[in-house]
């Protein structure tokens, strides 16, 4: 069964991580990616070339954004690097590219040079602020947005300040809303036949995911803060809880479960306290609950308590660290942690996050070496054996 983005091709002018987490998605969903890499490649490539992956120019962050998709070089300040993107892109189903606004019209490869060679492009500019605007100028960073865009003030600890979360939180979002715009252009494509520019602006994309924060405040004029681990419905059995050799979060909203989850601990003393008679108590004797509840499953292991909620139906989940996470054994049932045979030896990587029935995503060649394939996707584009030498002798590729 053929992949959704089957015979989509997509040139990827993206850099680090925002960008190229969005062609990556639609590499993994069977689009033709084709990376265009300076003649340096892209500054994720080679980390501090501290082992031998980076010395290839296969370093992990690279990888996990850019298996799967093809690579060429190109010097894009050369007229012949120019001539060759158009070429490419005559052919094209999507351009994709994060530079700062206007630089693709500089260099002579711009949306309205590129709709003018091929009216059905998709064309998707990610940058921090959009097309538009005061701010469209304005270069951007993961953590610049996590602050403007309000994500730092709901996230940690009060008396320890904003904190950013514990990835690179805006880039992420911004390649997964890129992903989404660009799919959606191409299903419109195909009742209207027409191309369209996709502007992305970072600030938009992460705001777009706190919809829930922001529309609470423009209706009610409630000002969400920091809630440390706290459940954004403030009930406090939705929170963080020490056991004997660990930590587990709780996530008890409802009466049944808070039933369930005092007799469990021991403590149906607790379901006859006027502090705990229903959530709105709750709520208002948090501290106190937070102590019962804490005190209860420090005398056992996160493991322990962990079976006993899972056997009793309460909702809970042990703090695991990546390398615990990675080895559960329900990803043996899954499709998400992908295993990629390159020459070198095999890796594994992180694919889609959802499954199709039919055809759904996965990486189908191994990560590229910097411009691996370049001569391949100029005889693609038409270019002779003798054309391509003098591409390469003249250092445009």
């Amino acid at each position: 069964m053929s992949k959704p983005f089957a015979g989509i091709k997509v040139l990827d002018f993206t850099r680090v991580l925002a960008g190229p987490y969005s062609s990556y998605q639609l590499a993994l969903l069977g689009a033709d990616v084709i990376k265009v890499e300076s003649l340096e490649g892209d500054d994720m490539r080679f980390g501090s070339r501290a082992n031998d992956w980076e010395k290839r120019g296969l370093a992990a962050p690279w990888v996990a954004v850019n298996a799967g998709k093809r690579s060429i070089t190109l010097d894009l300040k050369k007229p012949k690097a120019i001539e060759i993107i158009k070429r490419l892109a005559a052919t094209s189903d999507v351009v994709v590219e994060n530079f700062r606004p206007g630089v693709m019209d500089k260099l002579g490869i711009g949306y309205e040079t590129l709709k003018a060679i091929n009216p059905k492009l998709i064309y998707c500019a990610v940058s921090g602020f959009g097309q538009i605007g005061p701010d469209a100028k304005t270069a951007a960073f993961d953590g610049m947005i996590q602050a403007m865009s309000g994500l730092m003030s709901i996230t940690g600890f009060e008396n320890n300040g904003p904190t950013r979360v514990g990835f690179a939180g805006a880039d992420v979002m911004s390649g997964a809303t890129a992903a989404l715009g660009i799919a959606s252009a191409l299903f419109q494509r195909t009742h209207t036949g027409k191309g369209q520019l996709v502007d992305v602006a970072m600030i938009d994309a992460v705001m777009g995911y706190l919809a829930q924060q922001f529309t609470e405040h423009l209706m009610t004029g409630r000002v969400h803060g920091q809630a440390a681990n706290l459940s954004v419905t403030r009930k406090p059995t939705g929170n963080l809880f020490k056991t004997k050799d660990g930590w587990i979060v709780l996530a008890v909203m409802t009466d049944p479960q808070f039933q369930r989850l005092m007799k469990v601990l021991g403590r149906e003393d607790a379901l006859a306290d006027p502090r705990f008679v229903d959530w709105p108590t709750r709520i208002q004797n948090n501290t106190a609950l937070h102590e019962i509840v804490e005190a209860a499953m420090k005398t056992e292991t996160s493991a322990t308590w962990g079976e006993r909620f899972a056997k009793n139906d309460i909702p809970a989940g042990r703090v695991l660290s990546i390398p615990e996470t990675a080895q559960l054994d329900l990803f043996k049932h899954r499709t998400v942690l992908q295993t990629v045979e390159t020459e070198h030896g095999p890796i594994k990587v992180v694919g889609s996050g959802f499954r199709l029935e039919h055809g759904g995503g996965s990486v189908e060649r191994p990560p590229a070496t910097l411009g691996q394939h370049t001569d391949e996707v100029l005889k693609e584009a038409g270019y002779s054996s003798a054309e391509i030498a003098e591409i390469r002798s003249s250092k445009v590729a």
